[in-house]
């Protein structure tokens, strides 16, 4: 189902679940769950703190559903529920100093070779730490863009802020996880000028 089709039926849906009805509110929750998950996933680097943060939006998303407006789609209000739940619980997390995030999946490839198996591990030693050295802000907006490929207007909108600040998040993220794989990068470039 496309964006498009999703957000129309969306708008059926949650009128009816904010008439109370609980049946329309679960339909919401499956069509939106499996995307709530990966972001959370994403975002936390842990399957048990992402279903707490899914199960966590879904209930306040419940109890504020007279609230939601319709200015965004129902999604995007979603996405910043969500976000806010994860950044959130990062925050805690980093304040019980207990930081270690694993928020890539592995580099996929049909049928990788012995060399990007390799590549693949040092970009993961690199790209794990780097990710945990950026500000929450800069992490949600990288993972939104570049993981579940939202646009800077629906990452503003999730995430509260102008689209500049989001633009802006996303840029520094991008511009801080490029210097801490340039190593990796060169090595790259110099294993394929070798195979040439």
């Amino acid at each position: 189902m496309n964006t498009t089709q999703t957000a129309q039926d969306d708008e059926f849906t949650v009128e009816q679940a904010r008439r109370g009805n609980q049946a329309a509110f679960r339909l919401l929750v499956e069509r939106h769950a499996r995307v709530l998950f990966r972001l959370a996933f994403r975002m936390t680097g842990n399957e048990l703190d992402a279903e707490d943060m899914v199960q966590e939006t879904f209930l306040k998303a419940w109890k504020q559903i007279g609230k939601f407006d319709g200015r965004a789609s129902f999604g995007t209000w979603l996405h910043r529920i969500c976000a806010n739940c994860a950044l959130d619980h990062i925050r805690a997390r980093k304040r019980k100093q207990d930081v270690s995030f694993d928020a890539t999946e592995p580099l996929a490839a049909e049928t990788p070779s012995p060399e990007r198996i390799a590549l693949s591990a040092q970009v993961q030693a690199i790209l794990l730490p780097a990710l945990d050295e950026l500000s929450e802000m800069e992490r949600a907006a990288f993972v939104m863009r570049h993981y579940e490929g939202l646009g800077i207007d629906e990452i503003s909108a999730a995430l509260g802020v102008q689209q500049g600040a989001a633009k802006h998040s996303v840029f520094r993220a991008v511009q801080k996880l490029r210097k801490a794989l340039a190593p990796v990068a060169v090595m790259s470039r110099t294993a394929q000028g070798k195979s040439v």
